[in-house]
């Protein structure tokens, strides 16, 4: 199958376009640094034989990349204890684990 003849490239100039305010364009420049190049972010398709699937999928693939840079950044992890009784359900556990070894490894008729 020749894909090379219905190949697509979809660029797109984040640094210039004029639908991002000043924050969201710093956050996709930021989130796509690896992707861009001098501000220009590029999607290429050739998984379908017509072109205009290509150039739909290259399209889509381009709004994902854009939407998932966008979404604002992640909660940052609260710090949590272990409750006292996960701590010591795990002593326990952690004691008799030491107890069977410790019979495992003294020998027979004599007591350590």
């Amino acid at each position: 199958m020749n894909t090379t003849d219905s190949r697509v490239e979809l660029s797109w100039d984040a640094s210039r376009s004029a639908v991002l305010s000043e924050v969201q364009r710093q956050r996709i420049m930021d989130r796509l640094a690896d992707r861009l190049v001098d501000g220009v972010l590029t999607v290429v398709a050739s998984e379908h034989r017509e072109q205009r699937r290509n150039r739909d999928a290259a399209a889509r693939r381009l709004a994902a990349l854009v939407v998932d840079a966008l979404a604002p950044p992640p909660r940052s992890r609260r710090a949590t204890r272990a409750t006292r009784g996960s701590q010591e359900r795990r002593l326990t556990t952690k004691k008799q684990r030491s107890a069977t070894k410790r019979l495992r490894s003294s020998k027979p008729g004599r007591e350590d």
